[in-house]
């Protein structure tokens, strides 16, 4: 049986896209992808020259594309506002939360949260529910949220969530992972009008593994990690398509996760299973209740 393709997209004129950190890797695939079969596409990047050269790229790829760029920094709360306060007042019918840091060493953001949960989680939060309004104006809106297998090892230490007391870039980052999937599910559950969902690409090559040896000065590792990209991961547009189907596929429902069908390792994408402590009793509300002190953005406040 084939697996599911882009072939497979639906047609999406009329339909309005935000895609964040869409200017490489998935984000880019994902872009480029709804813009070829009609969505009108907003790339949400941080850096402008990085997201004019994806711009450029999309309209070689698919002419007549109507795509734009967005200036957003999600590690930057300022920012999160700026860019929801000019693209929040039309109908939003797709926000895919894509962008993200991974194993980097220690940051932190504007807003002194540490780098990969204020970024990967506390961003994604902001903007979402700072962009509800525009999604519940659409007639059938979706959020997908881009999760990890990281998320297996995730644990949600709400006593030191900022990694203040100890920090280890890849626990940090299977905490952030495990909060993706955690609002994922959540957001769905609490907002009716949105199907919410989340997605994860397998072991895809993109640049986001080779950041953090890079951060670190490491050329060594940085070298390993593009050997493994070379020989073992599947590519970037292959690691897009659980993202794609999520954020198309009719058959989609809320919050499930879709990933690669071998293994959540690769191939054609599927609804996949989640760990068990993405479940957990308590720890949604939980974590709901912190993001939104953390950021200043009430989803009551915002619907309204």
């Amino acid at each position: 049986m084939r697996g599911w393709t882009t072939r497979d997209i639906p047609d999406l004129r009329g339909r309005r896209a935000i895609v964040t950190g869409a200017n490489s890797g998935l984000g880019y695939h994902t872009a480029l992808q709804l813009a070829r079969r009609g969505a009108a596409v907003v790339l949400a990047c941080r850096s402008a020259e990085r997201g004019r050269t994806a711009l450029d790229r999309i309209r070689t790829a698919a002419p007549g594309a109507d795509v734009e760029l967005g200036s957003l920094d999600l590690a930057d709360l300022a920012s999160v506002r700026a860019f929801a306060a000019r693209y929040g007042e039309e109908p939003l019918d797709l926000l895919v939360n894509n962008a993200g840091v991974m194993a980097i060493p220690h940051r932190t953001t504007a807003d002194g949260f540490e780098m990969q949960f204020g970024t990967n989680h506390l961003g994604h939060f902001a903007l979402t529910g700072l962009l509800l309004p525009a999604l519940r104006s659409a007639p059938s809106p979706r959020v997908v949220t881009l999760t990890s297998a990281f998320a297996w090892s995730g644990r949600i230490d709400f006593d030191d969530l900022q990694s203040e007391r100890r920090y280890r870039k890849w626990a940090a980052y299977a905490q952030s992972k495990l909060a993706n999937l955690v609002f994922a599910k959540e957001l769905d559950r609490r907002i009716a009008e949105v199907t919410s969902v989340a997605a994860h690409p397998g072991y895809a090559a993109t640049n986001l593994q080779q950041t953090g040896p890079r951060m670190q000065g490491s050329r060594l590792l940085e070298k390993i990690v593009g050997i493994g990209n070379a020989v073992v991961a599947q590519s970037a547009a292959a690691g897009a398509l659980p993202s794609l189907y999520a954020a198309t596929a009719p058959d989609v429902h809320g919050g499930a996760c879709y990933g690669p069908r071998l293994l959540q390792y690769r191939g054609a994408p599927t609804e996949v299973v989640t760990p068990p402590q993405a479940n957990r009793a308590g720890q949604a509300e939980r974590l709901w209740d912190v993001s939104e002190t953390l950021t200043g953005v009430a989803y009551a406040a915002a619907a309204s």
